[in-house]
């Protein structure tokens, strides 16, 4: 079975989306977590647009690198999902044992601004970009 961890800053958005489309096109092959450097709570608007295609995170919590880190996990693949903004902030997980560590630079849903449809006409681009990305990770992981 194959760790992969995906990071951001709060893990209240990208880094969930990206957790629940590994889980769903990683075949049943991957052990798949999420985690950010500040934990936060769920950005409702990516709870809702995961909800549109079939995925319920609205129970789930944010966790930090750092307990992650603390309890001895290791990853195959650690993919941090911060915005080019917000590479400077992205967390780093140290581990010994990774075989690749990635970076795909998605921007924040937690800072778009307009009304409800603006902001999740735009949550719903950022979800799409990032199924699309994981989706080639999973086929191409898988392959290997």
């Amino acid at each position: 079975m194959r760790k992969a961890l995906f990071l951001c800053v709060h893990n209240s958005a990208r880094s969930q989306i990206a957790e629940a489309y590994l889980r769903r096109f990683g075949a049943g092959e991957f052990e798949v977590e999420s985690a950010g450097l500040e934990p936060g709570k769920l950005n409702p608007y990516v709870v809702r647009a995961l909800a549109e295609d079939g995925i319920d995170i609205a129970g789930k919590k944010t966790q930090s690198v750092f307990d992650l880190y603390k309890a001895g996990r290791r990853y195959d693949y650690v993919i941090t999902v911060c915005s080019q903004e917000a590479a400077d902030r992205c967390p780093i997980f140290p581990c010994v044992t990774l075989s690749e560590r990635l970076h795909w630079p998605f921007p924040d849903p937690a800072a778009f601004t307009g009304t409800d449809e603006e902001i999740m006409a735009r949550v719903r681009e950022v979800r799409n970009a990032i199924r699309e990305k994981v989706r080639e990770f999973a086929v191409r992981a898988l392959l290997r």
